[in-house]
């Protein structure tokens, strides 16, 4: 199978749909200042919380700097989004080559897409925005320091979700004992990122925030809860999870406290779940919304 990381943002549409906290999301929206805003999101990946957005009609006047490292999700980020614009009846127009404007007669978007580490972008002392986006990013970056860095990036407010914090669940189980060691050993190699990272982001964002001066207006629970109906998983939903079981099989190979075999006939019996439509995978994260002071 072909592990495509685009594909697997794709698919995890739909679970964060139903993951991001409602309360939380409510906040944000109520706070935002009247439009024109503008909003900068780092990490942004292909676009996918762009157009969730939009879709929700969070967007109307706006203009939206997404910020991502990889090549690749830049790529198919500006002509995902192209296309994604025009089927849902908004007119697109390409403005230069990093740059779109998505509009009708009453929306009018404008699209930055920026292909730079994050923390150099912050060098670039852009223009600070209404609202900064930082989506299941956070548990990727060294935490408090990230924090005043990314603060620069907004006037006020800060959106954090999907901060990962700590509990995995696969089930039915295979092994009790290996079921918890596996897990135990993948959200350990989160901590041992060299480049930062932690297993329990979530929460401990109350106290990281409260370091550095920040105001919380909200704070939830944003589990990803995929499990099948009917034997089936709903839409792109059943390779989200054979990506899932991918990160673990890339991160966990050859880990000295895995017996290679068991490790390679638990995934195997792992995949099998998901084929007859069994795998219940749940995660727990954590969503903030930020008022900085």
């Amino acid at each position: 199978m072909k592990y495509s990381f685009t594909d697997y943002l794709i698919a995890k549409q739909t679970v964060d749909d139903r993951a991001l906290n409602r309360h939380v999301y409510d906040a944000m929206v109520t706070n935002l200042p009247l439009q024109p805003i503008r909003i900068i999101e780092v990490g942004a990946g292909i676009g996918t919380m762009l157009m969730r957005l939009a879709r929700w009609n969070v967007l109307q006047k706006a203009d939206y700097v997404l910020v991502d490292e990889m090549d690749e999700n830049i790529e198919y980020a500006s002509e995902w989004i192209q296309k994604q614009i025009t089927e849902s009846g908004l007119s697109a127009e390409r403005v230069a080559p990093n740059q779109l404007r998505a509009f009708d007669q009453t929306r009018d978007i404008r699209i930055t897409f920026e292909r730079a580490d994050v923390f150099d972008f912050i060098k670039k002392n852009p223009a600070p925005a209404d609202l900064l986006i930082a989506h299941a990013v956070l548990d990727l970056l060294p935490m408090p320091d990230s924090l005043t860095k990314l603060f620069s990036l907004t006037k006020s407010l800060a959106w954090f979700t999907i901060n990962f914090d700590g509990v995995t669940s696969l089930e039915p189980a295979i092994d009790p004992t290996l079921d918890t060691t596996i897990e135990r050993l993948y959200h350990e190699s989160m901590d041992k990122r060299a480049t930062g990272g932690d297993s329990q982001t979530g929460r401990h964002m109350f106290g990281h925030l409260k370091n550095v001066g920040a105001q919380i207006l909200a704070a939830g629970a944003s589990d990803w809860v995929v499990h099948a109906v009917d034997g089936k998983y709903p839409t792109d939903e059943k390779f989200f999870l054979q990506f899932i079981l991918h990160f673990f099989e890339e991160t966990l190979t050859n880990h000295p406290g895995l017996d290679a075999k068991q490790f390679s006939d638990w995934l195997a019996k792992r995949r099998a779940q998901i084929e007859r439509g069994e795998l219940v995978y749940i995660a727990h994260q954590m969503d903030y919304l930020v008022k900085v002071i």
